[in-house]
């Protein structure tokens, strides 16, 4: 399915750029979890893939959730004595506590401080800060700013509304030749944070456009979602849909330059989880396997007890980890192009191998079939090729899947599929059971 694993290095770099650039154009959008800036940022990734939008009105109840309230901003700044705004929203959206009330007052800057968030460990960056459940204010600056405030009274305006409004997400629905669903899944709602928010939407989106077309076993479904309360959302409204994913990504933290972190599903075994795992020890990256817990991104949700579902988590640097976390640090020189173009590149085999997955059963399994005559040993075959092909037939008792055959050889599971197929192609083979097409569309 997938050709990305053949790109060479031009083409890589290319893809990366291409990919930079789409992060780029969505960094100065002011998102939230409700309001024009997740609309707006929805508006590109439609005029990339096909893309369906819903929304869900304030008020809404999902479970023990309630749809928030819609923010919007069009303006902030904190301004000095003589009139000069010393914090200004239109030089960073990061500058305004998000989800901040409408303010437009005088104060003295004793009381002013009670409303400021600096990180004095790092005096240069500004920090991210929100109130999305509890109605207040606040200004983020860098610590160095809030040194230079001098006493006196400022001026101090955000204009901005809460109001009834909507939820606002978008899914991208491929249809595959069976009902069963792979879901991709990712939290759009950051405002001007490239690696925790936009890498996950650039690679989601391009991850997208590359199935888009294809001759495709499962369904795909990408999320492109608020965080919890988006993932929450969804999840109420579509139990229907929910029943059929059989294997789920989140993106996030994709496109810095630390090595893959992939953290399991709630299940701990599920086939996403040992396919992942797969992929990455084969990736040529530094690769890290964390346990599930139940703290994170989206992944909690879809693993909650009630639904369970084989959901887990791609990114590179951990959220939290990397001091740049939450930060106007977290900018688009934080990311990097081959980054994302790699991080692109597995979760397309990640997909390879759950879409290729299945057993097959030996055609005759007394004894070595013999290779030779059947031009499968030896020539131009080398030895890993040849011993993909021994531990295929030897395994292929119609109770091994081609991920538990890579699994047990060691070998990638590219060159055990293309094994498979050559040994079927040469009566070799068959297969065995595909649960999965059971269930036609």
């Amino acid at each position: 399915m997938s050709i990305l694993n053949g790109l060479d290095e031009a083409s890589r770099a290319s893809l990366g750029l291409e990919m930079h650039g789409f992060a780029a154009n969505l960094f100065p959008i002011c998102r939230s979890i409700t309001g024009n800036g997740i609309r707006q940022t929805l508006g590109h990734i439609k005029a990339q893939i096909s893309l369906n939008t819903f929304d869900v009105p304030s008020g809404k109840r999902v479970f023990d959730w309630t749809v928030p309230k819609e923010w919007n901003i069009r303006d902030a700044y904190i301004a000095d004595p003589a009139g000069k705004r010393v914090v200004d929203f239109q030089k960073c959206n990061l500058h305004v506590l998000n989800y901040s009330v409408p303010v437009n007052e005088k104060m003295l800057l004793s009381k002013l401080k009670g409303h400021l968030f600096t990180i004095p460990e790092h005096p240069d960056w500004i920090p991210y800060r929100t109130s999305y459940y509890k109605e207040d204010w606040g200004f983020c600056l860098t610590h160095h700013q809030m040194t230079q405030l001098k006493d006196g009274e400022y001026g101090v305006r955000i204009d901005s509304t809460l109001q009834d409004g909507f939820l606002t997400y978008g899914e991208c629905f491929l249809a595959g030749r069976t009902r069963e669903e792979i879901l991709i899944s990712c939290h759009a709602c950051h405002p001007s944070l490239a690696n925790d928010n936009l890498s996950g939407v650039t690679v989601a989106t391009f991850l997208a456009k590359h199935l888009a077309g294809r001759d495709l076993r499962y369904s795909y479904r990408f999320l492109f979602i608020p965080g919890t309360i988006g993932a929450i959302t969804w999840l109420a409204r579509n139990r229907e849909a929910v029943e059929r994913i059989r294997h789920g990504l989140v993106l996030t933290c994709i496109g810095d330059a630390g090595g893959f972190h992939y953290k399991k599903s709630r299940r701990g075994n599920a086939e996403i989880d040992r396919a992942a795992a797969h992929v990455l020890r084969h990736c040529g990256e530094e690769a890290k396997i964390l346990e599930f817990s139940p703290y994170g991104y989206d992944e909690r949700q879809y693993c909650s007890p009630g639904f369970n579902l084989p959901v887990g988590c791609l990114m590179r640097s951990v959220w939290g980890t990397f001091p740049e976390y939450h930060t106007s640090a977290d900018n688009l020189e934080f990311i990097r192009p081959l980054k994302l173009a790699d991080s692109l590149r597995v979760c397309a085999a990640i997909l390879d191998v759950l879409e290729n997955n299945r057993c097959y059963r030996n055609e005759l399994p007394y004894g070595e079939p013999q290779l030779g005559r059947r031009g499968l040993y030896g020539g131009e075959a080398g030895g890993e090729e040849i011993m993909a092909r021994l531990w295929v037939l030897n395994l292929s008792d119609g109770h091994h899947t081609l991920l538990d055959i890579a699994e047990q050889s060691g070998i990638v599971f590219s060159r055990i599929c293309a094994a498979a197929e050559l040994l079927c192609e040469k009566g070799l083979l068959s297969v065995a059971s595909d649960d999965q097409l059971k269930s036609t569309v």
